[in-house]
């Protein structure tokens, strides 16, 4: 990376894929099909939690939900990550860069925070069952949903204004997106409270939804566990299943690029972590909650019954 000369830089230049040279077609077809049944698969599970009136629940609103924050994830990451790799304009103003990593930043904290809220809704249909149409109204529903979003913007703006408030001497950033670490790293210097900061933010993020998850599944599996019949104890614990698939990727990958020493991995396995929780990690959700669920897969059925015979 190369100093600036006296003057602030205003423009960055992503590395990208620059070590894979020989193999960038072959990513970008790979990316690129990953990419659209991401977006495919996202779409059909809004759409039919919308249509099939028997998915009109908290559960399945939190997916839509969920399913509408990871489409918007992806639009802010792949489009550009796949331009360059077939050769379009790696540099990005100091502008665009500082609303990159705002959305992305905004909808990754969504989809952690939306994990947590899903867990509990989880926690009070299986430990509080008789009681449950009348915590989990509608209107708590979307109090919940409408708080995690703005909580998640709100921290992601806190965030990206922290970082862009300081001077950049070098304009190379060694990832294929603006994420937190890849910009800190071109600071002229950082100062502790940015440092504390990332830290407070990544504790609030990652950490403490996790955490509440895992309370609430140990309460779960213990309410489970005193079902008296083995099918009862299945069931119920499949409503479950799909849900913590996505919740351990999620955090696993999120703790693995937030929390890791800055010097414990290369560059390459930064990236292949990156990729995991920006390209991979948002086609889960639908991939999981379709292959596990047997009542999306019912809906989807059906929505596909209606069109043939039409």
């Amino acid at each position: 990376m190369k100093r600036a000369n006296c003057t602030e830089v205003r423009e960055f230049v992503f590395q990208g894929f620059s070590n894979f040279q020989e193999h960038q077609l072959t990513l970008f077809v790979v990316f690129f099909a990953l990419y659209i049944l991401t977006l495919a698969g996202n779409i059909i599970i809004v759409t039919i939690i919308r249509i099939d009136h028997r998915l009109h629940t908290p559960m399945y609103f939190f997916l839509s939900v969920l399913s509408t924050s990871e489409t918007f994830y992806s639009l802010v990451i792949i489009p550009r990550m796949l331009g360059s790799l077939v050769g379009l304009s790696q540099s990005i103003s100091l502008e665009c860069c500082g609303t990159q990593l705002f959305f992305f930043l905004g909808f990754a904290i969504t989809n952690c925070l939306l994990l947590a809220v899903m867990g509990y809704d989880r926690y009070v249909a299986i430990c509080n069952p008789l009681r449950y149409s009348i915590i989990m109204n509608w209107r708590v529903c979307v109090i919940l949903a409408s708080s995690v979003c703005a909580t998640g913007f709100l921290l992601s703006l806190v965030q990206a204004v922290a970082i862009f408030r300081l001077p950049f001497c070098y304009s190379l950033i060694e990832h294929f997106f603006c994420d937190v670490r890849p910009i800190l790293d071109l600071a002229c210097a950082v100062p502790i409270f940015n440092e504390i900061l990332t830290l407070i933010l990544s504790l609030l993020a990652i950490t403490a939804p996790a955490t509440f998850l895992f309370v609430s599944y140990v309460l779960i599996i213990s309410t489970i566990l005193k079902i008296a019949s083995a099918e009862g104890r299945k069931k119920t614990f499949a409503t479950c299943a799909s849900h913590l698939t996505v919740v351990v990727i999620h955090y696993g990958c999120a703790s693995i690029a937030y929390f890791k020493p800055k010097s414990e991995n290369t560059k390459e396995q930064d990236q292949l972590v990156s990729v995991t929780y920006t390209v991979i990690t948002p086609l889960l959700n639908p991939v999981v909650y379709s292959l596990r669920n047997k009542e999306v897969q019912d809906a989807l059925r059906k929505v596909l019954g209606r069109k043939s015979l039409s």
